[in-house]
């Protein structure tokens, strides 16, 4: 493991991101996606990954 954040890749960013939406931990997942599609330097690929990890409280319904 690394203790560098900037020693982490856009794997990393994108292994944490799952980990958390698997842990019904939604905003984290974004947050980690987000920062792996900056870090990607291809535009179709960056949307991919933010499709893929929607903000959730844009996307977020309310319940009673």
């Amino acid at each position: 493991m690394t203790r560098d954040p900037a020693d982490l890749t856009v794997a990393d960013y994108l292994d944490g991101a799952r980990e958390m939406a698997a842990a019904d931990r939604p905003f984290l997942a974004y947050l980690l996606a987000e920062e792996a599609a900056q870090r990607t330097t291809d535009p179709a690929t960056a949307a991919g990954i933010r499709a893929s990890f929607p903000d959730p409280t844009t996307t977020r319904t309310e319940t009673d």
